[in-house]
Order: structure tokens, then C-alpha cells, then sequence
């Protein structure tokens, strides 16, 4: 079954309205979902390299590089020299919150369920977002940072190596575990492929302005307006 629920909000499979006391965990991506850039294609700016960083993002994306790792380390490499105070300014004057990002995570937190940001993008950016909405849990990558500046390289982590799509959907599954709480309570929010992952082992997946092939595998569809239009959906 699918319906248009609202111009721009397509469902697929249910009949809305959904209840929050339903779910107890809600997962978002943060680039082009959460937050309105691909950071490290801005970060790649200030190497001069951003249309040939964003042309690799943009694929994996898609879906059309299957290693998504691999594509990862192929841009932080080309980010080598970089100056962390270069990371500052995409912070400060480039990244903003897109619209009805804030609304939408209060709305879940005042519904009693807990927060998790799980990234393919930088703990440089993803820490501040987290404390910025008060972000219970967060997983990304970890930048290596050498005089001040990048070195072109990621540095592992307890977990492992990389925040691919897979580490998403473990993070995503760890932190049901941690709560106690089956995947079906867990609402995941996305736009890439590498979300589709979570997205598929979550109780209700939502597409956010996303990639085609995201779209078509998605239960929510949010292909105009802010995050917000989640609450046309589950209240």
C-alpha cells in the first residue's frame, strides 16, 4: 500500500497517524539529513577540491560505489593539509540545522525516547551537533589531525574503523540492546544509501529529501518541507 499522505509526504505499507508511545529510539543521519551540507565536501573547499570530493560523495550516495569505505578514504585523503580551523569555519558559517530538524527532535524527546546520530561524517561536527540538541547517543569518524592540520588519514576507533552503513546498523541495533528495547521501537531517518542499513531493521524508516533509491525502499517519504512533516505522521 502506498498513499500520499500530504503534497510531498508519501507512507508506505500503514495507515497514519502513528503514536510515539510506539517507539523509544529514534536514529538520524547528520549530512543533507539532519544538518543542511555534506561536510566533508565543504571541508574539501578549502582544499580546493570540492567539486571532485562531491562528485564521490554524491555516488555513494546513490549507491552507485558499493564500497563505501573505500570512497570515504578517498576524500579524507584528498582533505591532507587542510587546517582544522578551515573544519571551524564550514562549522560556523556553512552548516545550519535543516528545517524542522529542531522541532522534530524535541517533539521525540518530549515523547520520552532517546536520541542517536549515527554519521559517516566527523566527530568534529557530530559532537556539536549532539550537545547543540542534546543527543543522547552518537557514532562517526574520527579525523587524524597532525600541527593543526588534516593528515589525509581517519584514526580507528574501539569499535572499529569506519562508520559505513553496516556500523550504522549495528550502532543502531547496540543501542536498542543498551535500552532494551526490540528494533521495531526505533524510528531511522536518512537520505543516502549507506542509511538504508538502519533504516532496514528499524520499526518505521523515513526518507528525507533522499537519493531514488532511497525513496523506493523507504515507509516515509519526506520530499517536501522540514523534518517536522515526521509529526503529520506520528504523533
Amino acid at each position: 500500500m502506498i498513499s500520499s499522505a500530504a503534497p510531498g509526504l508519501t507512507v508506505r505499507g500503514f495507515t497514519p497517524p502513528l503514536s510515539w508511545s510506539a517507539f523509544r529510539l529514534i536514529a538520524f543521519d547528520m549530512d543533507s539529513t539532519l544538518i543542511n551540507i555534506e561536510c566533508v565536501d565543504e571541508i574539501a573547499d578549502a582544499a580546493g577540491r570540492k567539486a571532485e570530493v562531491a562528485a564521490i560523495t554524491e555516488a555513494a550516495m546513490r549507491g552507485e560505489i558499493t564500497d563505501y569505505k573505500d570512497s570515504l578514504r578517498r576524500r579524507v585523503a584528498l582533505l591532507k593539509g587542510v587546517p582544522v580551523s578551515a573544519m571551524a569555519q564550514v562549522y560556523d558559517q556553512r552548516l545550519q540545522l535543516n528545517p524542522g530538524a529542531e522541532a522534530l527532535v524535541q517533539a521525540a524527546q518530549q515523547a520520552g525516547l532517546k536520541t542517536l546520530l549515527v554519521s559517516g561524517g566527523f566527530t568534529f561536527f557530530t559532537d556539536r551537533i549532539r550537545d547543540r540538541l542534546k543527543l543522547d547517543f552518537t557514532r562517526s569518524n574520527v579525523l587524524e589531525v597532525q600541527d593543526g592540520a588534516l593528515t589525509g588519514r581517519m584514526v580507528d576507533q574501539p569499535w572499529g574503523d569506519i562508520c559505513d552503513g553496516e556500523e550504522k546498523k549495528r550502532m543502531l541495533l547496540q543501542t536498542c540492546a543498551t535500552l532494551g528495547i526490540a528494533p521495531q521501537q526505533a524510528i531511522a531517518v536518512g537520505d543516502g544509501a549507506n542509511d538504508l542499513p538502519m533504516m532496514g531493521v528499524a520499526g518505521l524508516s523515513v526518507a528525507y529529501h533522499a537519493k531514488p533509491k532511497v525513496r523506493e525502499q523507504a515507509m516515509v517519504q519526506i520530499n517536501d518541507g522540514g523534518l517536522d512533516r515526521l509529526l503529520e505522521v506520528v504523533r
